[in-house]
Order: C-alpha cells, then structure tokens, then sequence
C-alpha cells in the first residue's frame, strides 16, 4: 500500500471518529441543564449561579436549574458532579476554596480539582475586606496591627470559610499579631457580630459588606487587593499599610467534568462570557458588588488555580494548617 493510501486511510478514520463527537455537540443541548452550588441558598456563589442560568438559558435553549449541595466546605456539591455524566448538563460553580484551598490543607479529599474538572472560564473576583464595628476603638488598619502585636490576648476575628481562615492565619504571621479564628457558616452571621461588637474584627468578602460599607454600617479598615478598589477608594489596601507581601482575592469560576466533549466546553464557555462581558452584566451584577469579571481562557484559568494550590500549601505550611 502507498504512503498516499495510508495517509488518507488515516485521515478517514480520524474523520469517521469525530463525527460522532461533533453529531452530539450539534444536539446539545437537547434537555434542561443545571448547575451545583457546593453553598447554601442566598449566598454570593449562589445569586452569581442564578443570575447566569437565567441569562444563560435562551442562548442554550434550555432552562437551567439551580441545585444547592452544601457542606464539607464545598466538597459534598464538587462529588455530587463527580459521579455524573460528563455530557455537559452539569455545571460546577466552583471556587477558590473547593478547588485551591481545600487541596492545600485536606489530605484525605475525595476529588482532585485539577484532574477531575476542567474549568469553562472564571466569572468573578472580588476582594476581601477587613472590617470593625462603628464602636470600635480601632480606627485604621495600622491600629490594628499594633493592637494585635500588644495586647496579652488575641484579636478575635470573623471568617467564613476555610480560605478566609487560612488568608487570616497568613496575615496575623506576616504581621507578628495575634489573631483567634471565630468560624461562622456565613458572611451574614461574621457582619451581624461585628456590628454588635461581639468581634474585633471580621474579613469579609468585599462584595457582600459593600451595601452595609456604603450604609455606614460597619467601617472598613482595609481591602486585600493589589491596589484599592475603584468603587472604594478611601479604604487602603493592607499592602500599603504596612504589609507589603500580602494580596488575597475569592474568585469564582465555571467547571465540567474534564472528559466534557471539547464542543460542548466550548459552547457553554462562549455562553459564560457572553453574560460576563455583557453591559448589562457589569451594571446590574458587579458594580453593586464592587467586583470584576474574570475574561480567562480555560487554560490560563487552569494555570491560576495551580499557581492557587501552590501558593496556599506554601501558606499552610507556613502558618501550621497541614494537610489533615
């Protein structure tokens, strides 16, 4: 047989392969899809997941529903998609402290976040913030730092997550202060005890304080950003308050199971940034939240949570949160 004949032997079953896979992009989707949130009912992660499945669903054709799996830090949801089919009907809102954090300081995790899901785009970051009642005697970050670095006893401090405790641990470390970690099962929970003064101070993601921040509700000491935030620019960023090294975001972002045909992944992830980058988007979903959209290709997506996983083991294992 000639070179030609093998060559285009070849060429016909590899054509004769994908036509099945790209038969079944063209019918999909052909039911309802939904999407998991690892989080109760009412948080961020779950408003963010509504308000994409309802703008999403007429570009699809398909309703989209909303399933809420909380628990075990997130990994009850993250399984749930796990043991379903990879046919692209089942979306992940996945997060930095299921899919980075979680790895970083569980050593007995049922999912590897990197080889079991693949990311369709990232949707949303936001920064953190550091906030005090309006009675507090502390009226700037500087103060407290020196508060936490003084007194005999630890600073108590509000967090609601995994990630918020460990990006606590890290700055308390950084810092030479002395914080107690008071866990809560939500931000409303960690904003309700700061306002009645029954915490030193809370961090907090910044989009969900910002309606109460603009409200004077609670004062805020100082964001966790790079640089400080458009929409908040007299609240300092703790890097230039004196902790240079410090930078934490929560972002969010948009998985399948990593064997989703590729068609499919790329369907739902032009879906994605449609809603991402629309005006409508940025108005109605981010502005008042005081966050940003996350425009990432699945493989820089892939290359910031790796980078994520990495940097939280090395924080880890600075502050003493191993692996358990």
């Amino acid at each position: 047989m000639t070179t030609r004949r093998l060559f285009c032997g070849a060429m016909l079953l590899a054509t004769a392969g994908a036509l099945p896979l790209a038969r079944a992009a063209d019918a999909w989707p052909s039911r309802p899809l939904r999407i998991i949130v690892p989080f109760t009912g009412g948080s961020g992660a779950d408003a963010s997941a509504r308000f994409y499945a309802e703008k999403m669903s007429p570009m699809l054709g398909q309703p989209i529903i909303v399933e809420n799996r909380p628990g075990a830090d997130g990994a009850i949801g993250i399984m749930a998609v796990k043991a379903l089919p990879a046919d692209g009907y089942t979306i992940l809102q996945g997060s930095i402290g299921p899919m980075t954090v979680n790895p970083a300081i569980n050593a007995d995790l049922q999912y590897d976040p990197m080889r079991d899901f693949v990311p369709l785009t990232g949707y949303g970051r936001n920064m953190n913030v550091i906030i005090v009642s309006n009675e507090s005697k502390l009226n700037s970050f500087a103060e407290l730092l020196a508060s936490g670095r003084a007194s005999p006893a630890a600073l108590n401090m509000g967090t609601f997550s995994p990630t918020l405790a460990l990006t606590g641990a890290w700055l308390a470390k950084l810092a030479g202060a002395k914080f107690n970690n008071i866990p809560y099962k939500g931000q409303g929970q960690v904003m309700t005890e700061v306002i009645g003064n029954q915490l030193d101070f809370g961090m907090v993601d910044l989009g969900g304080a910002s309606t109460l921040i603009r409200a004077g509700k609670v004062r805020a000491l100082a964001v966790t950003g790079d640089k400080r935030h458009a929409d908040f620019p007299s609240i300092p960023t703790v890097k230039e308050s004196g902790i240079p090294e410090f930078s934490q975001y929560s972002w969010n972002a948009f998985y399948v199971r990593a064997d989703t045909p590729a068609p499919i992944r790329a369907k739902l992830g032009e879906a994605i940034r449609t809603v991402m980058t629309s005006e409508a988007t940025i108005r109605t979903l981010y502005a008042p939240k005081g966050s940003e959209g996350v425009p990432l290709t699945p493989a820089q997506m892939q290359e910031l949570q790796q980078n994520e996983i990495a940097r939280f083991r090395r924080v880890a294992a600075e502050v003493g949160m191993v692996a358990r």
